[in-house]
């Protein structure tokens, strides 16, 4: 099956479904991408959250009991670390006062769970954003971490739908029995972890790895897309032939706030690669580096699809993990398949006890075995990165450790809500579908099985 180049370029090769997809196109607008995010204790952050009396709510345990307000952060069109520095610029205090559990969509209309540190309950009054609103719902004994985080629910309206009525909602069908025959949807790291219109981050994040911070700047600030805006496009090609990070600083768009901040210390010293990547948000900068393991974590995945091994049932040399009963997998709990051990972890993964996994690559965590770590083996060979490359001496605090990923990640609630003709007053069709997902599993890998893009960009990815 036709696999656009742009997913290639971010290590995914391959579907999991063998049915045609519905085609069309997500985000056409901005309330066509909802994303709500659900915590451990199954509270959800709504879109349009009621008004209710602020009540004490325990995450954890501390004896300061109102130390952290916890709040709503319903956002339009923000990415989340520039909504977290917005709220934070409103209330006079620093971004490290205000904690998440996930990053979502930037395209999106998304509410999510955030920590304020030290702030009253009157302070978040104070804040007026256009396109954000912030809602305090209670008080916590701990900081929100992912830690916190089961997962989040989506609605996404697909529009543009060329098929008839009848087709869509046939391959709809086909395209989630087999993947409930399968046991889930492959567990890919989505678009949005490397970009989609500048597809860079795990490029960053490879020369970063391999101790080059020069080339890591260099295409962080001066790649260009053809995808991306005209005059973003220009500011890069010149200082990709001029070097001038000081004539750059003046030419780059206000838009391309990160770029800016890089370039506003290399233009007053030019060589000191490591300073300028240590100006980007803490969170951003250790982005680069796991877009990198995600990357390779997508090879990984593709090639077990492409070579027929089974993603519901383990080989010998297969890692598995445990589940917890809410269904997110237990990482530090895993064992290695053996011959003797292999029909007892797989009647565990049948069970919905155990699930199979793979490597995120890091300096501790060990390749799988025989068949799987062969896969493994080989891309590393290709890509010429060991695991020890992922402990960064240049800049420790982004060092990776490695872990592992379930291969499968479950396709919670899935519902079809409606196929009707598009607002835009062609005879096409829009699709209303709505699913749960759990914590670091992306909802553009289900799309991009029930859509089959050809151009993801086009389609809105």
């Amino acid at each position: 099956m036709f696999v656009p180049k742009l997913e290639k370029l971010i290590g995914i090769e391959a579907y999991a479904t063998r049915s045609p997809g519905i085609g069309g196109t997500i985000r056409s607008n901005i309330e066509d991408f909802i994303v709500e995010e659900v915590l451990v204790d199954s509270s959800k952050a709504e879109v349009n959250p009621s008004a209710s009396n602020v009540e004490r709510r325990v995450l954890g345990s501390s004896p300061e009991l109102n130390r952290y307000l916890l709040c709503v952060l319903v956002k339009r069109n923000w990415d989340t670390f520039s909504a977290v520095k917005a709220v934070a610029d409103q209330l006079g205090i620093g971004t490290r006062q205000i904690h998440i559990a996930g990053i979502k969509d930037a395209k999106a209309l998304t509410a999510q769970h955030i920590t304020i540190e030290n702030v009253s309950i009157r302070d978040i009054g104070q804040i007026h954003v256009k396109d954000m609103s912030v809602h305090p719902i209670g008080y916590a004994r701990n900081k929100l971490s992912s830690f916190y985080l089961l997962g989040n629910h989506f609605q996404v309206t697909v529009r543009a739908i060329k098929h008839p009525k009848s087709t869509v909602k046939a391959r709809i069908a086909r395209i989630i029995r087999e993947l409930e025959t399968l046991g889930g949807v492959p567990n890919f790291f989505g678009h949005q972890r490397f970009g989609t219109t500048r597809p860079i981050t795990h490029l960053v994040g490879k020369a970063i790895i391999q101790g080059n911070l020069r080339k890591a700047a260099i295409l962080f600030l001066a790649k260009p897309s053809p995808h991306e805006h005209p005059a973003s496009r220009q500011a890069r090609e010149e200082l990709q032939t001029s070097r001038d990070f000081k004539r750059a600083l003046e030419g780059f768009p206000k838009q391309l706030r990160y770029e800016r901040l890089m370039l506003r210390h290399l233009a007053k010293a030019s060589g000191d690669f490591v300073g300028a990547f240590r100006r980007l948000p803490p969170k951003l900068i250790e982005l680069f580096p796991q877009a990198y393991q995600s990357y390779l974590f997508n090879k990984f995945l593709s090639k077990r699809i492409e070579n027929v091994l089974p993603l519901n049932s383990a080989v010998v040399g297969d890692y598995v993990v445990n589940v917890q009963r809410s269904g997110l997998p237990m990482l530090a709990m895993y064992r290695m398949t053996s011959a003797k051990t292999l029909a007892e972890f797989n009647k565990a993964i049948q069970d919905g006890k155990m699930r199979l996994a793979m490597p995120l690559v890091g300096y501790k965590q060990h390749l799988s075995q025989d068949a799987q770590g062969e896969i493994e083996e080989q891309i590393l060979c290709e890509e010429r990165i060991r695991p020890e490359n992922f402990r960064i001496p240049i800049m420790p605090e982004i060092s990776l450790r490695g872990e592992l990923r379930t291969a499968l990640t479950p396709l919670n609630d899935f519902s079809l809500e409606g196929i009707s003709t598009d607002s835009n007053g062609s005879s096409n069709y829009k699709v209303k579908v709505s699913f749960t997902l759990h914590r670091s599993s992306y909802a553009t890998i289900v799309l991009r099985e029930l859509m089959k893009p050809r151009n993801p960009i086009k389609a809105g990815f």
